[in-house]
């Protein structure tokens, strides 16, 4: 219904609606809607349908994984590190050696320390886990896996980062899916466990303004539609991406890896490498024209892992054009730490935009022959997301300029333009609850109209050819850079305050060109979009509470 209602509005609205009066600003608006619809369509096809994969029991054999020789399934864990505190990374390892061992499985431990710290190695040692340095950091998480993996033998390895606790269950859960010797890995969920729950208004209000306060309460549930105070004030709840997007791809093949909380067969990842070295020396021969092998090939990083701010998904569309298969394992498997910082939060999206942006713009994956159409609909449903920071500012935008100028995009704000519009919307609200499952589907729509800036500074960074890189994601409590962080948000707040006096100045001074209408729409478009802004900034004056129960003052 949302599809053929939206086809209906776009079709009325090139044909019928456009204000040749504004005739630039109409088009402009009218192609950000189109944008729009063709992005809804790839969301729809990405989360149309379930396909889990059926969970098989833990092989007894290395020849029901397809393993050459006899002996035990060697599995290495990988607890990657950089900087994070070293009680975190104790943490991880203690989790690691609470997980169960199947019968004919051999497991291994490992810290992959890219910080070269000598505490570290202490307490890796003290714990009883391996201990692997390096003195470079060429290619980043990617580079330091690599090195990993050139010091260890095995058959299957376990990604975690410095704060993943993973499940006593975790290898009985998925070591029985390389049953199927295609698959070439298995991602599971990410759970982030720390995720503030908030408070309910009357104890924010009585906490922080008296008794007195608490007969606010009940306005601010309806506004907040009954959401505590201060719950993921980063909106870094995943649910939504991996319960739905993540899931729902799988009966494409197109769940790509997430980094921690997956597992790879080695085999598959040393032959993508080695076929994307040797793509890389064809080109590279082509370009020059004589057989240059024997001079560059000792020269050239055989990569396990794509070198690569986003090495996850690029070595994942790999993979899925060579014919290797992923499946994604819906059961939560561990638990790890999410930003508690606005600045930590910021430096995750703005690598998350770069990498995929880069991905997007400087490779070939995309378009390579060996990826099925279908898969290839899923990857281009990610890219087309962040695509959108081309089109949403024109969108956020749109009522401000009309409230300022007194312009309109469409012809008229008439009847007909009503029941072209409001049928679509109401349909489409309802579509996307029932397909999410009941997931809170506002806040990606939140973090779109508010991260576009950030988005945007990846995407011309990416454009000028900067290589998209950033420091790990820091998941200590901090206040430091929130409000320098919030000044976007508030300037646009600012911006669309000023908009609506202005607007309802004009028209209570009988501006001709503001209409009731026009003022009354765009006023609403302004509010929804107000709101988004406004649960966003509160991320900079939201404040974690110590183990002591105070409040986090200081940028400690």
């Amino acid at each position: 219904m949302t599809i053929g209602l939206g086809l209906w509005y776009l079709s009325w609205r090139w044909n019928a609606s456009l204000n040749q009066d504004a005739l630039v600003f109409s088009v402009a608006v009218a192609m950000a809607e189109t944008m729009m619809f063709i992005g809804t369509l790839l969301f729809f096809y990405n989360i149309w349908d379930e396909g889990d994969s059926e969970v098989s029991p833990p092989p007894t054999s290395r020849e029901e994984l397809g393993l050459e020789g006899t002996g035990d399934i060697r599995v290495n864990i990988f607890i990657t590190s950089y900087d994070e505190d070293v009680e975190l990374v104790a943490d991880s390892i203690e989790a690691a050696q609470q997980v169960r061992v199947p019968d004919r499985v051999k497991l291994s431990i490992y810290v992959a320390d890219d910080g070269n710290r000598t505490a570290m190695r202490t307490v890796a040692e003290a714990k009883g886990a391996g201990y692997i340095q390096r003195d470079e950091n060429r290619g980043y998480k990617a580079g330091n896996l690599a090195n990993a993996l050139f010091h260890t033998d095995a058959d299957f390895i376990v990604i975690c980062d410095a704060d993943t606790q993973l499940f006593p269950e975790f290898l009985e859960r998925t070591l029985g899916y390389f049953r199927d010797s295609d698959v070439a890995f298995v991602q599971t969920p990410h759970w982030f466990y720390d995720i503030p729950e908030g408070q309910p208004p009357e104890t924010w209000l009585v906490q922080n303004f008296g008794k007195k306060a608490q007969f606010l309460a009940p306005i601010m549930r309806f506004f907040m539609r009954n959401r505590k105070i201060g719950r993921d004030p980063f909106l870094s709840s995943s649910d939504m991406f991996f319960d739905v997007i993540q899931r729902r791809r799988n009966r494409h093949n197109a769940s790509f890896c997430c980094g921690a909380g997956s597992i790879h067969r080695s085999e598959a990842i040393f032959s993508n490498a080695l076929e994307e070295q040797g793509r890389m020396l064809q080109k590279t021969e082509k370009r020059l024209g004589f057989d240059c092998a024997p001079q560059l090939l000792p020269r050239l990083d055989m990569q396990p892992f794509r070198y690569h701010v986003s090495e996850d998904i690029f070595t994942s569309l790999q993979q899925h054009t060579k014919g290797w298969r992923s499946v994604y394992h819906p059961e939560v498997l561990a638990r790890m730490l999410s930003p508690w910082s606005m600045e930590a939060s910021v430096m995750q999206k703005l690598k998350y935009a770069g990498g995929t942006f880069d991905i997007m713009l400087h490779s070939d994956l995309i378009w390579r022959t060996g990826l099925p159409w279908q898969t290839r609909l899923h990857y281009m449903s990610t890219f087309w997301s962040y695509l959108s920071v081309l089109w949403i500012p024109i969108l956020f935008l749109a009522p401000m300029v009309s409230l300022f100028t007194g312009l309109s995009p469409v012809d008229a704000y008439s009847i007909e333009f009503f029941i072209h519009l409001i049928p679509m919307l109401l349909v489409n609200e309802l579509a996307v609850s029932l397909g999410c499952k009941g997931h809170d589907i506002h806040a990606g729509r939140v973090l779109s109209l508010t991260t576009f800036h950030i988005q945007l500074r990846a995407f011309i960074q990416v454009l000028r050819g900067q290589n998209p890189h950033f420091p790990p994601t820091s998941k200590d409590p901090s206040i430091s850079g929130n409000t320098r962080h919030a000044l976007p948000l508030l300037g646009a707040l600012a911006s669309m305050a000023a908009a609506a006096v202005f607007g309802v100045w004009s028209y209570s001074t009988g501006s001709p060109d503001h209409s009731a209408s026009l003022v009354v729409v765009n006023l609403f478009w302004l509010g929804l979009n107000a709101l988004a802004i406004a649960r966003a900034t509160q991320a900079a004056f939201w404040r974690p509470r110590l183990p002591d129960g105070t409040l986090l003052h200081s940028t400690s």
